[in-house]
């Protein structure tokens, strides 16, 4: 095999991965996109930040989210039952981060997608914690996420409150 086939099999479940985390994010902004002028329309919370670094910090965090699942599917060989727990939970989240676009923007439901927010937050943690136990670097990476969602709670208490 050559180099470029040996990077491209080297590259190819961060490429997949990625993808995922980001096609999941993309599809739950074309399904709340209609929707997402809702932020203009309520009183929003001190520390409210702008609309446009929303896409910015969810890109990013998608693509830290698919580097962690591809890390641990590299290590997956290791410890077998240790992965499928991790992927496991990696598919809940994304459902359950999913799921609350839907619940925040297009059911406006604040104070339900409040607690749907918290379970995300334990699902997230629990990934994390599922991923260190094959690739400490692939938990790292799940940091950043776990503050942002923990900043999104209280800017959606806040909304809740507020509204």
């Amino acid at each position: 095999m050559s180099k470029i086939g040996r990077f491209f099999k080297k590259i190819q479940p961060y490429l997949l991965f990625c993808a995922l985390s980001l096609g999941v994010g993309l599809l739950s902004v074309l399904l709340t996109r209609e929707n997402m002028t809702l932020y203009d329309e309520v009183v929003n919370p001190p520390l409210t930040p702008p609309g446009w670094l929303f896409p910015i910090a969810w890109g990013l965090l998608y693509v830290l989210m698919g580097v962690g699942a591809a890390r641990v599917y590299e290590k997956r060989t290791d410890d077998p039952p240790a992965a499928k727990d991790a992927f496991a939970f990696f598919g809940m989240n994304l459902f359950v981060n999913f799921a609350w676009s839907i619940i925040f923007f297009n059911y406006r439901a604040f104070w339900f997608a409040f607690v749907w927010l918290l379970f995300l937050l334990a699902v997230i943690i629990r990934m994390t914690v599922a991923f260190a136990k094959l690739d400490k670097v692939a938990a790292y990476l799940q940091i950043p996420y776990i503050l942002w969602v923990t900043f999104a709670g209280y800017l959606t208490a806040g909304i809740a409150v507020l509204n």
